[in-house]
């Protein structure tokens, strides 16, 4: 008796046919599983010992009062109750393979249900009626699944969020952004909580890339420097599970943004090479960035040829981007974006005509709107002033730049930017008026 309880519950047939328990199963509902199976004479005593379930969260799960969303306890609930891993979204169960050979002839509607063993003791006996009818049905549910449009609609908007997204702050506040972003943001997770064709999860997780790379932007703007790089590795997870090695070579290329304006170039210019070598040598926006961001990282990190070499791959890149791929979005790399990255690099390089030939090219090619990039240029034009021996009117221009500055954006990249301006002042200057000024105002 004690090894006839200790056997998995099984399911009735007919219940794993019904359209709408299957749905349940799809949609890993597990309260209607649940009460479905108390409802075909399974007590939910037998479902917690069979699921290895306390009680009270069975009932709770019954209830709807709890949601189950670990793997592990989906795959407890399947080979618990002995539901096939396709109907879950999960690989075949082990067991699967091992069902009775005695099983019934199968009739219409058991087309979802074959199993393996059973097609076998099948077809030992020739091609029936009844085995073409269960293989034609097989056939046909596949061609019903391949025409369906299953992208869920949710997933189209989320995709148009993320283009709008990109387009920047357009004048915006930076929190104001950021909120919006996560909020859409999140609503991806309802999509990969739950199992969808490879064609839409591929999809989702490009989204995911785009958004949560766009989360990290607006992060490392505000200077919030650990949450930045949290999310571009999130970002860079779902890339990657996208296969879109060029969406994934542009969150790393970004990523190493933030270590070169947080005091980390020598991280900065390997993040910029491990995104160099995945984009690869065609000439995409990703290569174009990653290159890019190289130069700047090199620079930075006083190695002169390093820096110019990859400054020539940039510039070759850039002459060869399509028009799409020069588009002016934080996902694309337009002429504006390429003259802002130049004039950081060139800057740093102590090259000040060129690189203000670069400034003055990006703030004609910036919108009004632009505060953060024309800020930043600003910046770059008044460390050029300082490099050229003009220290006294670097001050003043930076001065200008942060009194002007929104109370939004007086934190984050544009304040560390005028900080490591400061920073290179020789200290004989730094009593001198126009160096106490910039001070205090880096100080409020």
């Amino acid at each position: 008796m004690g090894d006839v309880q200790a056997l998995p519950p099984q399911l009735p047939q007919h219940l794993l046919r019904d359209p709408e328990f299957v749905r349940a199963l799809r949609d890993r509902d597990f309260a209607t599983v649940f009460t479905s199976a108390h409802r075909h004479g399974i007590s939910y005593r037998r479902i917690s010992e069979a699921c290895a379930l306390k009680p009270d969260r069975v009932s709770l799960i019954a209830q709807g009062k709890w949601a189950v969303t670990a793997l592990a306890t989906v795959e407890r609930i399947a080979d618990g109750l002995r539901i096939p891993g396709a109907l879950l979204g999960l690989a075949a169960r082990p067991w699967e393979d091992s069902l009775p050979m005695s099983l019934p002839e199968f009739d219409d509607g058991d087309d979802d249900m074959i199993r393996r063993q059973l097609l076998r003791g099948a077809l030992a006996a020739g091609l029936t009626g009844s085995v073409l009818t269960a293989l034609t049905h097989t056939r046909q549910s596949l061609d019903v699944a391949l025409s369906a449009n299953s992208t869920p609609p949710e997933l189209t908007d989320l995709e148009a969020a993320a283009e709008t997204y990109s387009y920047g702050y357009g004048g915006q506040p930076p929190g104001r952004v950021l909120a919006d972003l996560v909020a859409d943001f999140a609503g991806l997770g309802a999509l990969l909580d739950s199992p969808q064709p490879i064609g839409t999860r591929v999809r989702v997780c490009r989204t995911a890339g785009q958004l949560g790379g766009m989360v990290a932007i607006v992060l490392h703007d505000l200077g919030a420097r650990a949450e930045a790089r949290g999310w571009f590795a999130t970002a860079a997870r779902a890339a990657q599970e996208s296969g879109d090695t060029q969406l994934h070579a542009w969150v790393l290329a970004r990523e190493a943004m933030v270590s070169i304006n947080y005091g980390a170039p020598r991280a900065a210019a390997a993040l910029a090479e491990q995104a160099r070598r995945l984009a690869g040598k065609r000439p995409t926006a990703a290569a174009t960035l990653s290159a890019a961001v190289a130069a700047r990282a090199y620079a930075l990190s006083h190695q002169p040829d390093e820096a110019r070499q990859a400054l020539a791959a940039a510039d070759a890149c850039m002459e060869r981007l399509d028009a799409g791929e020069r588009a002016d979005t934080w996902l694309t790399h337009g002429e504006q974006k390429h003259h802002v990255h130049l004039s950081h690099a060139l800057t740093a390089l102590g090259d000040t005509q060129r690189a203000q030939e670069s400034q003055q090219r990006a703030l004609e090619l910036s919108a009004p709107t632009s505060t953060m990039t024309r800020s930043l240029l600003r910046i770059d034009a008044a460390a050029c002033a300082h490099h050229d021996g003009n220290t006294q009117e670097a001050c003043q221009q930076a001065v200008a730049v942060l009194a002007e500055l929104p109370m939004a954006y007086r934190t984050g990249l544009v304040h560390r930017r005028a900080l490591d301006l400061y920073r290179s002042i020789p200290a004989q200057h730094h009593d001198e008026r126009a160096a106490r000024d910039f001070a205090e105002v880096l100080s409020a």
